[in-house]
């Protein structure tokens, strides 16, 4: 890859005054090999593969931030889902014992991620979009203990495609598993997402998981910049929205250069594969690196107001064309964010009432996630909880891309629920009073669109 020196000089500003980083690097690695059916020696055996695997991915992160600087704020680790491992570990307990036993496995990878000083580890998670294994429902109905019991474990569930449709069984489930989490513990919802579609190289959490067909040990990159994009599209004021388009383009090229330059830095230095570049624009509760006010900038008074979905539309699909344009291994999620209490924009018109749930379901049809970090009542029911779920799969399995669901239950309509850190805070907001009850404990699967017999 060859640099120019003005391009190396708007990085360098980039970094400096808008808030440029690679959010994530993180390291996929398949524990296939590690299963057992005797469950003290399939613990031992995915502690040390993770350990010895990932065992500089720490230090080599920190020598590519100095060689290049460039800040990289996570190290992360995704794993096989774990409910591909259990069955035969669980074989034979009773359902109290299988739950425990799978709950070990999550504080394992927890000491792990610990001992390797990573921020998060991914992958305490299922696929269950036709069906339930064994060791899937054991996982499943382990989430709350296993969540609010660890520090660094992210899960996530994927219950619906477009080849398959939506299992609502599943659904239903993940009500019943967000709410009993939240009861324990709020926080332990916002590392717990419902996906329809899931990508199987998502390097961000808490849906990264190493999927089927991934190498060995791969790195993957999630790269940021929703600060440098609202700095440049604040300075056209005048410009058409092609020309805002044509101008994201080009910063999403630099930015994604970064990405891919890191990234395979990174895989050098560890001897294992480069995998993908993530594109997505992720922001922060850090002011002014926030998607909502990228929406702001293109014209809009609040995000949330007539034209979001249209302005979002535009801003994803040219992230993406960028991004194409500097690499040919683009994956994961790739688009734009809207995780509502992470975003210190969305979090404001949240307040100033500009923006609800329907409005964000009506964008999520356009970016490249789904309800992201929403606060809802404390008392919402499960059943409610499995609706929103069942609305954002409808909408990733028949428009043939992914959506997901990151709800908190947590305090009283109106209130303001803090979270800390990345996760920043949010208003709760208010949800439809009428009851989706009957309709999700019918149970069965939601066949898939016709578009599913292409092949």
């Amino acid at each position: 890859m060859i640099y120019s020196i003005e391009e190396i000089l708007e990085t360098v500003d980039m970094i400096q005054a808008q808030h440029l980083d690679i959010r994530t690097v993180t390291m996929g690695i398949n524990l296939r090999g590690c299963i057992s059916s005797d469950l003290d020696k399939m613990r031992d055996n995915i502690y040390e593969t993770i350990t010895t695997r990932a065992g500089d991915l720490v230090s080599e992160a920190k020598a590519v931030e100095a060689k290049f600087g460039i800040p990289i704020v996570n190290k992360r680790i995704a794993v096989t889902p774990i409910g591909n491992l259990l069955d035969a570990a669980v074989a034979g307990l009773s359902e109290d014992e299988a739950i425990d036993g799978a709950v070990t496995i999550a504080r394992t990878l927890d000491k792990a991620a610990k001992q390797l000083n990573i921020d998060f580890i991914g992958g305490y998670g299922a696929l269950v979009h036709k069906g339930f294994t064994v060791g899937d429902s054991v996982l499943i109905n382990s989430i709350p203990k296993a969540l609010t019991s660890t520090d660094r474990v992210c899960s996530s569930i994927n219950v619906a495609t477009t080849k398959s449709g939506i299992n609502m069984d599943a659904i239903l489930l993940m009500g019943h598993v967000i709410k009993k989490t939240a009861a324990i513990n709020p926080v332990g919802c916002a590392k717990l997402v419902v996906f329809a579609n899931a990508p199987t190289d998502n390097p961000f959490m808490a849906g990264a998981f190493h999927g089927d067909g991934e190498p060995e040990t791969v790195i993957n990159v999630g790269i940021s910049g929703p600060g440098v994009v609202r700095a440049v599209l604040a300075q056209m004021k005048d410009a058409d929205l092609g020309e805002l388009s044509e101008t994201i383009k080009r910063t999403s090229f630099k930015i994604t250069r970064m990405g891919e330059l890191v990234g395979r830095e990174m895989a050098e230095r560890l001897d294992v594969p480069f995998g993908i570049v993530d594109l997505s624009l992720a922001p922060t509760p850090a002011e002014g690196d926030s998607v909502a006010n990228i929406l702001e900038v293109m014209g809009l008074e609040r995000c949330g107001t007539h034209g979001t979905t249209a302005a979002l539309a535009l801003l994803t699909d040219a992230v993406k064309k960028g991004g194409a344009m500097a690499t040919s291994y683009t994956g994961g999620l790739s688009g734009a964010f809207i995780p509502v209490s992470e975003d210190s924009g969305m979090v404001e018109a949240l307040k100033a009432g500009a923006i609800n749930i329907d409005k964000l379901e009506a964008m999520t049809s356009v970016c490249s996630v789904g309800l992201d970090m929403i606060v809802v009542p404390g008392d919402t029911e499960p059943e409610t909880l499995s609706a929103i779920i069942a609305d954002e799969c409808a909408i990733g399995m028949v428009n043939n891309k992914t959506t997901g669901v990151r709800i908190i239950p947590a305090g009283k309509e109106g209130e303001y629920v803090e979270f800390g850190g990345l996760l920043g805070g949010s208003p709760v907001m208010a949800l439809n009073k009428y009851s989706s009850a009957n309709f999700v404990r019918r149970g069965g699967r939601i066949p898939a669109p016709i578009q599913s017999f292409r092949n």
